[in-house]
């Protein structure tokens, strides 16, 4: 049975939640705010976190954050009436591994949650997606050719560009190790190819801009993340 921390203040709206999660086979811990939410996180080691944002005590970035620094790979969803691409930025800076808007249904919480479990089971072995083209948002992407296509624009882009723009997409809405990409792209996680790799992440930046949708997030210490 998988346990699940839900940290929510709306009383009513926890209650629905647990039982609803407990008729599913999940063992469910409450609590109605950030601080007690840390409490019982340590308390019972849950699989799965389930966090509001606006809180009192601590906010849900706060306590995503500490949960963080203890446990790097547990799955961490946000619930929450923000909805601005600021919001779902931080969310995402701070470890969420994804984001849902109130109101929710709450099949579809489920849904995400098993496929954020089902994902963290298996990530000590991930396979990465083997891919010569896809769609960026409104972008096509080829990377055999090196081109970067949408209606504006035809941009070729240099090999390196291409490679980390690939592996990006291969993690897409996971953090990409900022020093393993390093070392599978430059030799080594040097400082100075550290530089390099920011340079090329603001090149891939601008050739992105034009589409509001797709963002490369810097999660500080960690890495990149490109959300699309």
């Amino acid at each position: 049975m998988k346990k699940v921390l839900l940290v929510e203040d709306e009383v009513l709206l926890a209650e629905i939640m647990s039982e609803t999660l407990e008729t599913r086979g999940f063992q469910v811990s409450t609590a109605p705010d950030g601080a007690q939410g840390l409490k019982e996180y340590r308390r019972v080691k849950p699989d799965i976190c389930v966090l509001d944002i606006m809180m009192p005590e601590l906010d849900g970035y706060s306590v995503a954050t500490q949960i963080r620094q203890d446990n790097p790979n547990i799955p961490i969803i946000f619930v929450t009436a923000k909805s601005q691409m600021d919001d779902l930025k931080k969310g995402f800076e701070v470890g969420a591994n994804d984001y849902m808007k109130k109101p929710f249904s709450i099949e579809e919480l489920i849904v995400r949650m098993n496929a954020l479990l089902a994902r963290s089971q298996n990530s000590t072995s991930p396979k990465k997606l083997d891919i010569s083209e896809c769609q960026i948002g409104h972008f096509h992407f080829d990377f055999t050719r090196q081109r970067l296509k949408s209606h504006e624009k035809d941009v070729r882009l240099t090999g390196r560009e291409s490679e980390m723009l690939k592996m990006l997409y291969q993690n897409k809405n996971e953090i990409t190790d900022k020093s393993s990409a390093l070392k599978e792209l430059w030799g080594d996680d040097s400082f100075f190819n550290g530089r390099s790799m920011d340079v090329f992440i603001t090149k891939l930046r601008k050739h992105l801009k034009s589409d509001p949708n797709v963002e490369i997030l810097n999660i500080r210490g960690k890495g990149y993340k490109l959300v699309c």
